[in-house]
């Protein structure tokens, strides 16, 4: 890794800590200027006494000015302690650790799912620009880039589990009556392959795939457009006209010289669209009884439960600065002139 990679990493570091704290601030502002009173619903309930809520309040640091709440919390913050879930009654960092894998397995799922599906379609789209299979791509685009993924979601259960029944019940990561793997890494895809049970890993796959398909129909646009405008400029430089004037092949044309180029722009998308599918993915859990932080973070912002709400938006915030560094990385190293450009 040379020098001005590690510069611009050093960089993109110290451009993002600002941003973090920017974060933690306007969200610790939001979550505590909702209405409702937390320290009355974990009391016990609207008919607690005075007394019982001001014991709680205390307890939970509620009587404190906002200053002084918000000093608290970045000390907290600086010991990695995000704080206690008063609706599990267990860490935050114990929960997050529990449900994080499976946001993390979804998300990279859908993902995958939608380069599959963008990338190939938008080299096609560019290669034969204009033309009718051109125009049905970018119809296939604009269709995507409209259908909301919970309604797409809903879409997809109604025909492949009510009408064709080719899809498990859309609840959960594995059926009712199977057991997890043992615990490795939290992934079941990963899990079931240590384990070697091969058939709990099909299972989990047919599970994974309507919510998936659900959250990658938002994903499939962006990526489809970046491909196909990355080609199209690509395919008309000089460097793929010369190229062609010395008469390679055309797929080596295409893979080796105008993809590459094509690719940088894509490569930037692609690190937003997988850190809102970490954070966006809120409706589709709670749409198919998936157990990750997304509807987690819901649950504890109906409760008022302050602590897993902030850590949510923190730890989204914090995936977003790590995988647009690791873009830039990538970036600098199939370009090096993406460097100069950080």
């Amino acid at each position: 890794m040379s020098s001005k990679t590690l510069v611009l990493i050093g960089r993109r570091i110290s451009m993002a800590l600002p941003i973090l704290f920017g974060v933690v601030l306007v969200t610790f502002v939001l979550i505590h200027v909702l209405p409702g009173d937390p320290a009355a619903m974990y009391a016990s309930g609207p008919n607690a006494g005075p007394d019982e809520i001001k014991a709680v309040r205390a307890a939970l640091g509620l009587d404190k000015s906002m200053v002084e709440q918000f000093w608290i919390y970045l000390q907290h913050l600086a010991r990695l302690d995000l704080g206690r879930s008063m609706s599990t009654g267990q860490t935050v960092i114990h929960d997050f650790s529990e449900r994080l894998p499976a946001t993390l397995e979804l998300a990279a799922f859908a993902f995958t799912l939608s380069v599959i599906i963008a990338l190939p379609l938008g080299i096609l789209a560019a290669l034969y620009r204009d033309s009718l299979l051109d125009q049905a791509i970018r119809a296939i685009t604009s269709v995507s880039a409209a259908m909301p993924g919970f309604f797409f979601g809903l879409i997809l259960i109604f025909i492949f589990y009510f009408l064709l029944e080719a899809s498990p019940e859309p609840v959960g990561r594995l059926s009712s009556w199977s057991f997890p793997p043992e615990r490795v890494t939290g992934f079941y895809l990963v899990d079931t392959l240590v384990a070697g049970d091969f058939a709990l890993m099909r299972e989990a796959v047919a599970k994974m795939l309507l919510p998936a398909a659900s959250m990658a129909i938002f994903a499939i646009a962006p990526l489809m457009r970046m491909m196909r405008g990355g080609m199209i400029d690509a395919l008309d430089s000089d460097y793929v006209r010369a190229a062609r004037a010395y008469g390679l092949a055309p797929w080596r044309v295409t893979l080796q010289y105008a993809l590459p180029n094509a690719m940088l722009p894509v490569l930037a998308t692609m690190a937003m669209v997988i850190s809102t599918m970490v954070g966006a993915n809120v409706m589709i859990e709670k749409l198919f009884g998936w157990p990750g932080i997304g509807a987690y973070g819901v649950n504890a912002l109906v409760g008022l439960d302050y602590a897993p709400v902030q850590a949510f938006v923190l730890i989204v915030a914090i995936m977003f600065v790590v995988l647009t560094l690791a873009i830039d990385i990538v970036s600098s190293l199939i370009d090096p002139r993406y460097e100069l450009k950080g």
